[in-house]
């Protein structure tokens, strides 16, 4: 038996690795050519302390306390040096990537279909290589180069990790270099370049009621997601407003549909900010976080969209006095993905 290690560099850079029964992180990875931080690997020094996110593992007793004391290892601190995982796991590693001898990764692929889902989303959908074994935590975003160009754009997968078919939603950029080429020159059959996967805006462990916040194509991380949640199982009440500009940016609603009969407990509301509309909600995200859905703060949530909406959530939940048991978000600019936290 093995399990996988996904190993998540301060930079942003995420390396999977696979660890043998009994062996430890610390061993698997150099196994595989990640020099993780190490001095003695006896867990006297301390020097490979890292954070295990979620997942299951034993530390033994054969480290000192001047290494990893009770209260870090009850905060879920480890030693990779001893740290014998009991199941997939997630490590925060606090170096960067290039200091432990790893790289981002580098995968290929070919254009399957490009679909115009409204004015200002495109669906891009990639074929990857056979040889690409190409690995992610749902939410994370990859690089994408574009074809004619020596630049490259970053996109969250809105597709479940491990499969063949990886997807995107891309926002309509008029002038925009990906968008240009999208709506102007892809054809099914181009290939592609991409590095990855990047980013901390990931799901965690479901362990409370979560609150999923999309502004447009931020929709992007929670159908990946949730597409997770459906395939594992999930309990735990998990409701997502998702808030467009106008009516026909919605998009993907069929999907959250489907997802919401696979997930008995998953909940959504759609918004529109154009007061023109009709849609039965309208305003901003936050005009529409009750107290139903909040769960008096013990909530994780979730939230990915363009600046201004990242700070006006953050805004409300401080004039609500709102303190989520955990706040994760990412702020994304047209061109790219930005700041995550």
């Amino acid at each position: 038996m093995s399990y996988t290690i996904a190993l998540n560099f301060e930079d942003g850079v995420t390396r999977f690795i696979g660890c043998k029964e009994g062996e430890t992180v610390l061993d698997a990875a150099y196994r595989q050519k990640v020099n993780l931080p190490m001095d003695c690997s006896d867990g006297v020094c301390g020097t490979c302390k890292g954070h295990c996110e979620q997942g299951a593992f034993d530390m033994g007793d054969e480290y000192l306390e001047e290494a990893l004391s009770d209260e870090e290892a009850a905060d879920g601190m480890v030693l990779t040096c001893q740290m014998v995982p009991a199941s997939d796991c997630v490590v925060q590693v606090p170096v960067a990537s290039t200091l432990c001898k790893t790289a981002v990764g580098k995968f290929n692929g070919t254009v399957a279909s490009v679909a115009s889902l409204s004015e200002d989303s495109i669906e891009l959908a990639i074929d990857l290589d056979d040889d690409a074994e190409l690995a992610f935590l749902p939410g994370q975003y990859i690089h994408i180069e574009v074809p004619g160009s020596d630049t490259h754009r970053s996109y969250s997968f809105s597709s479940l990790p491990g499969e063949r078919r990886a997807t995107f939603l891309i926002r309509n950029i008029p002038g925009g270099v990906m968008s240009g080429y999208l709506t102007e020159r892809a054809a099914s059959g181009d290939r592609l370049s991409m590095t990855g996967p990047l980013g901390s805006f990931y799901l965690r462990e479901v362990s409370r009621p979560v609150l999923m916040l999309a502004g447009g194509t931020g929709l992007a991380p929670f159908l990946s997601m949730l597409e997770q949640l459906a395939v594992k199982g999930c309990e735990t009440p998990i409701h997502l407003i998702y808030g467009v500009n106008k009516d026909d940016h919605l998009v993907k609603v069929d999907a959250l549909e489907a997802l919401a009969e696979q997930l008995p407990r998953f909940t959504y509301a759609t918004v529109v900010v154009d007061e023109a509309s009709s849609h039965p909600r309208k305003g901003y995200v936050t005009h529409h976080m009750d107290a139903e859905v909040m769960h008096d703060g013990d909530i994780d949530v979730y939230l990915c969209g363009p600046p201004p909406m990242v700070d006006a959530v953050l805004r409300h939940f401080d004039a609500q006095g709102i303190v989520p048991q955990s706040f994760h978000y990412e702020k994304f600019t047209p061109n790219q993905v930005g700041e995550a936290a």
